[in-house]
């Protein structure tokens, strides 16, 4: 299934597409050159928006949740990548320990059968161990299609992380850290930890993602010659917001104002008919959670508005991130979708379209109610068809997708080396 575009495919995002496709060798070296320099996370997924005038991320996973929506044709590519990251790491690995969330969900189980299954066909013994510290005995967690998986008691030498009677020299997190960093995941210096540390959410903050895809936006824009704005959403900056703050709220509005007001000369400069919009989201981990689309500042004055922000959650003091809104115009049976595309290492490995019949065009579409539709990026997304007119190929535009998967998956590696706690850094 292939989603169609409401939009009529002959604007910048057609023009991106021949840019894309005619610079295929050079983006390709590019995209070497820069994994000379940098690494790539372990793993991640993107979540795309298309607007059928411009095409940008809007979030980046680096711990990733929907590899259950991987098709049976993309676990090859998977399995590739995993040997080729994990050799690339620790090529003597023999045991992998993954630390999942704590999530009883059907999606998650299938989620970390799938992993499993992708690691153990790498060639590693797979087992998962978990940071509940009330868990004393395995915890069997049923699967939909029948069977189960065995979430163990995580067992801590002064070194070393494991099970018991498992060692690892691998452990994997797929675990967001959103509450703090647990003391059993400090101080393993003999063991690799993927992604690290500082790739957590206590740490990490989406601004600053941003502000280094902007950067790689920038120098790929350069290569092909064109506007970065046409696959970057355009930052508003950050305000600190406290419950009932009205100083902050003012902060808040005026910055959604001033990047209103940037949207719309932009939107001048192109021609397009679309209002520009801007999206109001916490600055740290949410999954989605507080994501308010506003058209007008004014809108944050009205209290049903105000009690869907991202402070609804009870915090007291909040960074908030202001950002230029990207609207979705692809749809699946007429509901709103939008693409997320699933790497490892520096390879894209497939692909799904998120769902949701309930949301408009301008709004999150990671909530309750959104379904997941898998794509099979795996025949498309390095095969490009040249020649073919723009907007009539979905390999095109597949390909075009994992183009800038990967610009968000290089930010990543250049984020993560800025706020590295054991960088060594030169002047």
């Amino acid at each position: 299934m292939v989603p169609h575009l409401i939009t009529a495919l002959t604007g910048p995002i057609n023009e991106l597409e021949a840019r894309v496709l005619d610079s295929m060798p050079a983006i390709e070296r590019w995209l070497r050159l820069e994994w000379m320099e940098h690494t790539p996370p372990f793993y991640a997924s993107v979540d795309l928006r298309n607007a059928g005038f411009k095409l940008a991320p809007v979030d980046t996973d680096l711990f990733p949740r929907g590899f259950n929506h991987l098709t049976e044709e993309m676990l090859p590519l998977a399995v590739q990548a995993a040997m080729a990251a994990i050799e690339k790491i620790c090529p003597e690995a023999k045991n992998l320990l993954i630390v999942p969330q704590d999530d009883d969900g059907p999606f998650h189980a299938e989620h970390l059968e799938r992993l499993v299954r992708i690691f153990t066909m790498a060639g590693l013994n797979v087992r998962l161990g978990s940071l509940d510290p009330s868990l004393a005995t395995p915890r069997r967690i049923a699967l939909p299609g029948g069977g189960a998986l065995a979430v163990e008691p995580l067992v801590r030498s002064r070194r070393r992380l494991g099970l018991k009677d498992f060692d690892p020299c691998t452990i994997l997190l797929n675990h967001d850290l959103a509450g703090g960093t647990p003391k059993l995941l400090e101080g393993l210096h003999e063991q690799y930890l993927l992604p690290p540390l500082h790739a957590g959410w206590v740490v990490r903050r989406k601004s600053r993602h941003f502000q280094s895809y902007e950067e790689v936006a920038k120098k790929f824009a350069k290569l092909l010659g064109m506007d970065p704005w046409l696959i970057t959403p355009m930052s508003g900056g950050t305000v600190r917001l406290a419950a009932d703050d009205r100083r902050g709220l003012e902060s808040l509005k005026a910055a959604a104002d001033a990047l209103l007001a940037r949207l719309r000369r932009k939107h001048k400069e192109y021609g397009i008919a679309d209002k520009p919009f801007v999206v109001v989201k916490a600055d740290d981990g949410s999954r989605g959670a507080g994501v308010v689309s506003l058209r007008d500042a004014a809108e944050l004055d009205s209290d049903g508005r105000w009690a869907a922000s991202p402070l609804a959650a009870g915090e007291e003091v909040r960074e908030l991130l202001v950002q230029e809104g990207v609207a979705t115009n692809e749809r699946i049976n007429d509901a709103v979708a939008e693409p997320v595309v699933c790497t490892m290492d520096r390879y894209v490995i497939g692909g799904y379209y998120r769902v949701h019949a309930g949301r408009r065009a301008d709004e999150n579409l990671s909530s309750p109610g959104s379904t997941f539709v898998p794509l099979a990026f795996a025949p498309s997304h390095q095969l490009p068809r040249p020649g073919v007119a723009p907007g009539a190929s979905p390999p095109n535009r597949f390909y075009m997708y994992g183009v800038i998967g990967r610009l968000a998956m290089l930010a990543a590696a250049y984020e993560l080396e800025a706020t590295d706690p054991e960088a060594e850094h030169y002047d």
